[in-house]
């Protein structure tokens, strides 16, 4: 067994396939507690993320005009973003976060950006963005750590 040095700091419930996600929502917010130190966030629904009490909101690349909604219910909000420009967007709406996909290869989830377009971007924006996509081993890991990303999102690597 491979011990990994790193632990999550931010922590996303997801599920687009159960009928009961407020309920698991709503355990995925209660076990967060546990971690003092780690953030805990819903997918989409900010409305939820709010009533639930979640530190915030992860919403796709089609939900831009509800970054401001959730900023107003005082939620933290990450954006998912494919392009500078929808990073540039997110920024401006008043995200806290973005995740920039794919850097590495993942299944079905296009061509990957590359560690040096990761790097293009960051100089390019002052938002702070985790790195994600095709993140599985130490060496992608310590490669997003070379650049001033804030972070990396991940499942496989964490599993």
């Amino acid at each position: 067994m491979q011990l990994r040095k790193h632990l999550p700091d931010f922590a996303l419930y997801r599920n687009k396939e159960t009928l009961s996600y407020a309920f698991h929502a709503q355990n995925f917010i209660e076990m967060s507690k546990a971690f003092k130190e780690m953030k805990s966030f819903l997918h989409q629904d900010y409305k939820l993320a709010k009533e639930l009490g979640a530190t915030g909101v992860h919403l796709t690349s089609l939900q831009f005009d509800s970054i401001v909604k959730a900023k107003e219910l005082g939620l933290e909000v990450i954006v998912s973003t494919h392009t500078k420009e929808e990073v540039l967007s997110a920024q401006e709406k008043g995200a806290d976060y973005v995740t920039y996909s794919p850097i590495f290869a993942t299944p079905n989830k296009g061509e990957p950006k590359g560690i040096e377009e990761l790097h293009n971007l960051l100089n390019a924006t002052a938002m702070k963005v985790f790195a994600l996509g095709g993140i599985v081993n130490t060496e992608q890991v310590n490669a997003v750590e070379e650049t001033s990303a804030y972070g990396f999102a991940s499942i496989r690597y964490f599993s």
